[in-house]
């Protein structure tokens, strides 16, 4: 009897190639300070679709969309994702580099992804709507 392993299933996400690229960057110079984030991160660029900027689907979220995504415990967020220097929680900006951010990066509207939080729990959201950059 052969064995079945199972992994996560994740959905198809798209890139831009610049976004790709400076996010690539970001998450290995974070692998020191923030190493399960930065590997989440470098693992959803590993299996990006990288196409060039303005190939990039209008329901895809980049960095500086606007997102609404709704998680499993029922709650609906809208948050703008921006690079580790914008985050402001008051302003409803949420860093790449978090657990969440990293989760969200890729999506289109309708999909949805499992991630882990910090504390461990785990968690899923589906995005809703995606905003302009």
């Amino acid at each position: 009897m052969r064995d079945v392993v199972r992994t996560r299933s994740v959905p198809q996400i798209i890139v831009s190639n610049a976004d790709y690229e400076r996010l690539t960057d970001l998450a290995n110079a974070a692998l020191d300070r923030l190493p399960d984030v930065a590997r989440e991160l470098l693992e959803e660029m590993d299996r990006a679709q990288v196409v060039d900027p303005d190939k990039v689907p209008a329901n895809v979220v980049r960095m500086g969309s606007t997102v609404t995504f709704k998680s499993d415990d029922g709650n609906t967020r809208t948050l703008k994702l921006v690079y580790p220097a914008d985050e402001s929680l008051d302003q409803h900006r949420i860093s790449v580099m978090t657990p969440v951010g990293a989760a969200l990066i890729g999506l289109s509207e309708g999909q949805s992804i499992s991630w882990t939080a910090r504390d461990g729990k785990h968690h899923r959201l589906t995005v809703t709507k995606v905003g302009a950059t």
